[in-house]
C-alpha cells in the first residue's frame, strides 16, 4: 500500500505566498486533500493543477475542513481575511509572522470565535519545506492538546517543535532566534567590509570565518548557565574590563580600513554602559540584564 492510499487528514490552507504554497505542496505530495483559498486567485490555479481543490472565498475554504493553517501576509491581513468567516468549531494554526502579543490576541480571537488555536513560528525558507533533511522546522504553542492531535499532518512541510501553551512563545522563539540570526550577519558584514579593498580572497576569508563562528557558538550555552545561576563571574577567561579595554582597536581599524563602525558602536556603547555599572570583572552575561533594565540576582 503506497502512503497516498492511507486516508490523510484535510488541510485548508489560507495564503499561498512562496511560504503558503510549498506548505499546500508539500501536503499535497505527501496523499493529503487540500482546499486552497487566495486573494490572487492565479495563485490558487496553479495548485489546482497539482491537485489542490480551490475554494471560491475564506470562508468556504475554512468550511471545507476542522484543520485550517493561516500563512498570509501580516496579522492584519489574518483579520481581513477571515471577516465575518464562522470558525465555529475548527482548529485555526496560525503560521503568519508577527509578536507574541499579537499571537496572544489573536488566540483569544480564536477562542471567541469557538475555534481551538495554535500558533506558529516558521524557522525554514520555501525550498526547504517539504523537505526532510533541509532542517526546517515549525515552532508551535497553544493547545497542547490541539498540537498532538495534529502533530503527524503538522509534521509534513518540516520538523515540529512545541515550545509552550502560552500562544505567543511560538513567535517570541522565533523571534528571538532570527534576531540572534541578524546580529551574526551584522558581524560577518562588517567582517567583509574590513578586508573589501585588501588583497584577500573572501572565499578562502570566508572558510576562516565560519569555523571561527562555530568554535564561539558554545557562547550560548555558556551566557544560559550563568542567566540561571546568576554567576556572572566564575571561571570568566575574558572579562568585560578587559574587553572594554580592546574596543578602541576595532574602531580604530575600521576607521583605517575606511569601514564604517555603525555595526559595532551599539553593542560597544552597551559593553561600557555595563562597565560602568562595576560589572568589569565579569563576562559579557550582564548586558541581557542591562537590555531588560533588570537588576541582576547575582550569585554572591
Amino acid at each position: 500500500m503506497t502512503p497516498n492510499a492511507v486516508e490523510q487528514t484535510s488541510v485548508t490552507m489560507l495564503g499561498l505566498g512562496a511560504m503558503g504554497s510549498a506548505l499546500a505542496r508539500a501536503w499535497l505530495v505527501a496523499g493529503h486533500p487540500v482546499t486552497v483559498w487566495n486573494r490572487t486567485p492565479t495563485r490558487a490555479t496553479v495548485l489546482a493543477g497539482e491537485g489542490a481543490r480551490v475554494a471560491a472565498s475564506a470562508a468556504e475554504a475554512v468550511a471545507a475542513n476542522t484543520l485550517v493553517v493561516v500563512c498570509l501576509l501580516h496579522d492584519t491581513s489574518v483579520d481581513e481575511a477571515m471577516a465575518g468567516v464562522d470558525l465555529t468549531g475548527r482548529d485555526l494554526v496560525n503560521l503568519t509572522t508577527g509578536t507574541p502579543a499579537q499571537a496572544r490576541a489573536r488566540a483569544a480571537w480564536a477562542h471567541e470565535r469557538g475555534a481551538r488555536y495554535l500558533d506558529g513560528g516558521i524557522m525554514a525558507v520555501p525550498p526547504m519545506i517539504g523537505v526532510p533533511d533541509a532542517g526546517g522546522f515549525v515552532f508551535y504553542s497553544g493547545s497542547r492538546e490541539l498540537f498532538d492531535r495534529h502533530r503527524e499532518t503538522l509534521g509534513v512541510p518540516a520538523g515540529t517543535t512545541f515550545v509552550g501553551e502560552d500562544p505567543g512563545f511560538a513567535a517570541l522563539y522565533d523571534v528571538a532566534l532570527l534576531s540572534a540570526m541578524y546580529g551574526m550577519f551584522a558581524g560577518i558584514t562588517h567582517a567583509f567590509a574590513l578586508i573589501r579593498e585588501e588583497d584577500i580572497d573572501p572565499a578562502a576569508f570566508a572558510a576562516l570565518l565560519a569555523d571561527w563562528l562555530v568554535a564561539m557558538a558554545p557562547t550560548a550555552h555558556q551566557t544560559a548557565d550563568r542567566l540561571r545561576s546568576g554567576d556572572y563571574t566564575t571561571d570568566v577567561v575574558s572579562t568585560l574590563g578587559m574587553q572594554v579595554a580592546g574596543t578602541p582597536t576595532f574602531l580604530r581599524t575600521a576607521e583605517q580600513q575606511g569601514v564604517s563602525a555603525e555595526l559595532l558602536s551599539p553593542y560597544f556603547a552597551l559593553m561600557r554602559r555595563c562597565l560602568a555599572e562595576g560589572a568589569g570583572e565579569e563576562d559579557l552575561a550582564g548586558l541581557v540584564d542591562l537590555l531588560t533594565r533588570r537588576t541582576p540576582s547575582r550569585a554572591s
